[in-house]
């Protein structure tokens, strides 16, 4: 009998201490809950706190109807903010998300993952957010920096992403991701202006957004001339647009036109960008090419 009572001593033993280590583990997902629940709630102040205290089921006074109408203003509030903020950056943020994958206290660490659009471009970013934390003062730090665009227009892009993931330069990514997508706007609205006011003369073979603009000689058979215009980034993340101008004459046409003016458009189509500027030196050729075709 004695014997039966040690063993039921034991096993009570082991259960209290399989139900203390239980009731720690339950202990510890609730406290990453809650760290979890802080990283993606945003903290408000003014009537949108109110609201949401409300929501939650802090009663005040006026009723469900004035929480809400507050509620409504505040949202309102926000998207206006968000929609001046991407009018001055041009960066459109589709969605974020956080992890957090250690909080001691003096040390935080996250996993953020952002995705959106620059124009056109689609981005994806992700990276490690730490803070760590010393007396008075913190230090923040971007590690494992990942960063993928969608785009088939970035030939000339890949060097650049690699020395952002180097640096851990955000700030680099998003001027320069910002300057790019202007340059190639620059250039889609310049190919469209121009086949809306020459559709006889001008075609895009790819599209406004690509890189080439066809000019087409219906009196010769087979001639053509092609604007190539690349935007290339450094690098260092300088932007520059790249114009030439390439032929394409059959050999009976060839014979037409003085070998050595042929061989010399490509030299004379940049001298008329650096004096007239893109669009006016693309006018210029495009008005060359309009006025043969009459005569």
């Amino acid at each position: 009998m004695e014997k039966m009572s040690d063993e039921n001593t034991e096993e009570v033993k082991v259960l209290e201490a399989e139900i203390e280590r239980l009731q720690a583990e339950v202990k510890a997902l609730q406290r990453q809950q809650q760290e979890n629940n802080k990283d993606i709630t945003f903290h408000y102040r003014g009537q949108m706190e109110n609201a949401l205290a409300f929501m939650c089921g802090q009663r005040q006074e006026g009723g469900k109807e004035m929480v809400m109408s507050r509620l409504k203003e505040e949202v309102e509030e926000l998207e206006e903010d968000v929609k001046l903020q991407t009018e001055i950056n041009g960066i459109t943020l589709n969605s974020c998300t956080t992890k957090t994958l250690q909080n001691s206290g003096r040390k935080l660490v996250q996993q953020l993952s952002l995705s959106g659009n620059c124009s056109e471009l689609v981005f994806q970013v992700e990276f490690q957010f730490s803070e760590i934390k010393d007396s008075e003062r913190s230090k923040r730090t971007i590690g494992d920096l990942n960063v993928v665009l969608d785009s088939s227009d970035l030939q000339n892009f890949s060097s650049f992403l690699s020395r952002v993931e180097e640096s851990r330069d955000l700030l680099l990514f998003f001027r320069t991701l910002r300057t790019f997508s202007d340059r190639c706007d620059d250039r889609s609205r310049t190919f469209q202006h121009f086949q809306d006011k020459y559709p006889s003369v001008i075609s895009l073979p790819g599209g406004p957004r690509s890189e080439v603009m066809t000019l087409n000689h219906p009196k010769l058979p087979g001639c053509m001339l092609f604007i190539h215009w690349s935007v290339e980034v450094s690098r260092e993340g300088v932007v520059t647009p790249k114009i030439s101008l390439l032929t394409k004459i059959p050999e009976k046409a060839l014979q037409l036109f003085p070998s050595q003016a042929v061989g010399g458009a490509g030299e004379a189509f940049q001298s008329l960008l650096r004096i007239l500027g893109p669009e006016a030196a693309l006018e210029s050729i495009i008005q060359a090419v309009s006025l043969s075709q009459e005569t």
